[in-house]
């Protein structure tokens, strides 16, 4: 959804900026209105007005939401006020952007409004899926089974994206330890052994001559070999984001070797779990879609689902869209369609997120497996070559020294 930045005047009179999350500029309006604020201004935020935020990822992450509402299901089982509630989880949350947001929030209900809506204004913390299924938890009276369904999404979210990161962790790893062996024989290893042929009369090997040169080269510019390492980081990150950069990225992602099944997988056990605890919460079909596409990282994927929300608008089933994408694994369509002629949806959609959870971590191990006697081979071959351009004249001497 977009964001939109304002000025009003609240219920002290004093002015208060800001920015605020809406489908589009009249709930914006209409939210800021319903908190008893006196609007002054309100825009769609651009580049010149956007917020300055400064940090190293998303400070609000899985596992701090799931210890968010598992502590909440624990307090109102107890019978506290959710006013008191809040002001203990503002307390003993150990991460400072969440604890501000539970206090804005906490300051906010104290004034009236529902947890929703305050959650709401704070859209940045908190995200769309929590909102909708508190939202829905205030209104049919269920706040504590709410919180108990999220407690479990998240918890799910944060051992599936663990184990993502595990797969992806390895290989970069070990990548970074063999460019800087490589980096280190270059540099150091290379010409000390090579200053031993200098004041021989011997014609070094093409192999040997090629690493010489390959040596003299870090030697001399490795401040630029760093240089260019670091831009073409920097580059890529900065081209992912974009645009078309998230499309090709998203495509590579999905079609990659080894990582493309991963993808897949984790995708399908992120979208069965999300849209499975938002239908079982009472959000529409559509509405459910629409907040699932924006939890999916991959690009291709967020677009088939927001495509599929367009065709189930206009009353074609679910199944149809997501099997015509080619996006999603057999499994994910046939489970849909079975959910679609049963009426038993949330059902199918658990199922399935339980059976690609397993896959994930098979998955992983499997990756791992694989990946870990790959990369020791081309670590292996790496150093051979280097080795044997240094063995070549060494061996050459001694056989010159044979025929003598």
């Amino acid at each position: 959804m977009p964001n939109f930045t304002y000025v009003v005047i609240d219920n002290k009179g004093k002015e208060k900026k800001g920015t605020i999350e809406a489908v589009n500029e009249d709930k914006a309006r209409a939210n800021l209105k319903a908190n008893g604020n006196f609007l002054i201004s309100i825009a769609p935020q651009n580049a010149l007005n956007k917020d300055i935020n400064i940090s190293f990822g998303n400070p609000i992450k899985s596992r701090d939401l799931s210890l968010f509402c598992r502590q909440f299901v624990s307090i109102l089982s107890a019978g506290v006020p959710i006013v008191n509630a809040l002001e203990m989880l503002m307390e003993q949350t150990e991460n400072k952007v969440m604890s501000q947001g539970i206090k804005d929030v906490m300051a906010s209900v104290e004034k009236g409004e529902t947890l929703a809506t305050a959650m709401r204004a704070r859209g940045k913390i908190f995200p769309s899926i929590l909102i909708n299924m508190v939202e829905a938890g205030e209104t049919s009276g269920n706040l504590e089974t709410a919180f108990g369904r999220m407690a479990i999404h998240f918890e799910k979210e944060t051992k599936l994206k663990a184990q993502v990161k595990k797969a992806m962790l390895y290989p970069a790893v070990v990548g970074s330890v063999a460019v800087g062996v490589i980096f280190i024989m270059m540099i150091f290893v290379i010409p000390n052994f090579m200053g031993m042929f200098a004041d021989m009369d011997l014609e070094m090997p093409a192999m040997t001559q090629f690493v010489i040169d390959m040596s003299d080269f870090f030697k001399k510019y490795w401040y630029v070999l760093i240089g260019i390492i670091v831009l073409a980081v920097f580059g890529i990150k900065t081209y992912k984001k974009s645009p078309s950069g998230k499309v090709i990225f998203g495509r590579l992602g999905l079609s990659m070797p080894l990582f493309g099944a991963l993808t897949r997988k984790s995708s399908s056990a992120r979208f069965a779990r999300t849209l499975s605890t938002l239908l079982a919460s009472g959000v529409s079909m559509i509405d459910a879609l629409e907040i699932t596409s924006r939890t999916m990282d991959n690009e291709i994927v967020r677009d088939t689902l927001a495509s599929a929300k367009e065709d189930v608008a206009r009353g074609i089933p679910l199944s149809e869209p997501i099997k015509k994408s080619g996006v999603f694994p057999p499994m994910v369509c046939h489970m849909t369609k079975i959910g679609e002629e049963t009426g038993n949806m949330e059902s199918m959609l658990d199922k399935l997120a339980d059976y690609y959870d397993e896959e994930v971590e098979l998955t992983t191990q499997s990756l791992t497996a694989v990946m870990e006697p790959m990369i020791i081979i081309i670590l292996a071959l790496v150093v051979g070559v280097l080795i044997m351009a240094i063995m070549q004249p060494m061996l050459s001497m001694y056989n010159g020294f044979d025929n003598l």
